[in-house]
């Protein structure tokens, strides 16, 4: 009796130890967010272009 038991304790520890992987479409689309790139890339040309009109024109302020 004793060994029967051994024997189903090491089957369900086999059982739950066994790994699933699946593999699954997601429900929605995959979206990338890319608005924060082109507002920093506006800033910084805007301010490029603000430190230059101020080189050239020095008595602005």
């Amino acid at each position: 009796m004793q060994s029967y038991v051994i024997v189903l304790a090491a089957v369900l520890l086999v059982a739950a130890c066994s790994p699933t992987v699946r593999m699954q479409a997601p429900e929605k689309p995959i979206e990338i967010n890319m608005n924060v790139k082109i507002e920093h890339e506006i800033r910084v040309q805007v301010e490029r272009d603000i430190e230059q009109m101020l080189q050239q024109n020095k008595d602005l302020f």
